[in-house]
């Protein structure tokens, strides 16, 4: 099979990174029992670097493994100066706010941060690398990482992925937010582990700052979304078995379109569908009901056909989100769903990501 140019595409090289010797303090004032602190969760399970703190003042003094349910012995502090005060070298705002606003008394917290030395790390919408008193408290040697932008040198997306010879495996969602980036890191560690040249393929700004690269989509002109995902693919795909691409968003979803961008611009061999257990509606959206397993299968199935061309692109795992239930009850849920689907259903957290995996190669 021939493998295509690789056309202009996005790169984050010049982009800040987290490395190993980065100290992170997460700021998540009231929203450590969120599933809008998915960002410092994602950081707390993944992020190459230490997370020194967690800054949330209704929480502080708590046990990350009571409140969040996160297997972690960092602390909850109350305030950005007590992070400063433990040796916080970056501070994060980690959370993923609606519209990504920045939260009421956030501001005051930053600029300490940035006055003690500390560096910045912005997952929400806003510049802040240009906000005037950002930049006044930034201290010489410090940098502030404005992660959602869109990158230069932007194409339309041509289909051309669909030429590369190395697998392509999507996750796709019955809702925003329920895990389809901790399926993809999982199954890409997996296949690593297995001495597969995996890469897990970021398309929003968690996944970017655990992985260093990718694309913040929900960023991009939606002319040049598609072309976004197909440069990521063209990139990293002549020199990799596998690539795990990060979804965004569900076809089900009202306010999602990125869901389509990544099945246009990766053209996926495989798909693996992320739900999470009992859940009837959307998150927020009680009218809008979630259909029969099934169901969204043959959905996500058959617009892959129509946007891919490609013949194989089928549902041959799904990753259970399993979280809010108790060890028995989730073995119950992975048995009902593989039972109703007849597809390979795992927890990837509780079970581990295996029993994906051994689907998808088979």
């Amino acid at each position: 099979m021939t493998t295509p140019t690789t056309p202009a595409t996005a790169s984050t090289s010049d982009a800040p990174r987290i490395t190993g010797s980065t100290r992170l303090a997460l700021l998540m004032h009231g929203h450590l029992r969120q599933y809008t602190g998915k960002m410092g969760f994602g950081l707390l399970r993944y992020s190459p670097g230490t997370v020194t703190s967690v800054i949330d003042a209704d929480e502080a003094g708590g046990s990350l493994r009571e409140v969040a349910g996160i297997d972690s012995d960092a602390p909850i502090v109350a305030d950005a100066e007590a992070a400063a005060a433990i040796g916080a070298d970056v501070l994060v705002i980690a959370v993923a706010t609606s519209g990504g606003v920045l939260p009421a008394g956030y501001r005051s917290e930053i600029v300490t941060a940035l006055r003690s030395g500390m560096s910045l790390i912005n997952g929400l919408h806003g510049r802040f690398a240009e906000d005037p008193e950002f930049a006044a408290a930034l201290q010489p040697g410090a940098f502030i990482w404005d992660v959602r932008r869109e990158p230069e040198g932007l194409v339309s997306g041509t289909g051309r992925a669909r030429a590369l010879s190395c697998r392509r495996i999507l996750t796709v969602g019955t809702d925003m937010a329920i895990g389809k980036m901790t399926a993809s890191l999982e199954l890409d560690a997996e296949s690593r582990r297995r001495g597969l040249r995996s890469r897990f393929v970021a398309s929003g700004q968690i996944g970017m700052c655990i992985s260093g690269d990718g694309v913040p989509l929900d960023a991009v002109r939606v002319d040049f979304a598609s072309g976004a995902i197909e440069s990521l693919c063209l990139r990293h795909g002549p020199d990799h078995d596998v690539l795990w691409v990060e979804g965004q968003g569900s076809a089900l979803h009202p306010g999602s379109t990125a869901w389509i961008a990544l099945l246009r611009g990766s053209m996926p061999t495989d798909l693996v569908l992320v739900h999470r257990a009992g859940q009837r509606h959307l998150d927020g959206l009680p009218d809008v009901a979630i259909p029969p397993l099934p169901e969204v299968i043959d959905l996500y199935e058959r617009v892959a056909a129509a946007t891919t061309a490609y013949p194989a692109a089928k549902v041959r795992a799904i990753a259970l989100n399993c979280g809010h239930l108790t060890s028995e009850e989730a073995a119950d849920a992975v048995r009902a769903v593989q039972a109703e689907t007849g597809i390979a259903t795992a927890d990837v957290l509780r079970d581990g990501p295996g029993p994906l995996l051994d689907a998808l190669l088979a």
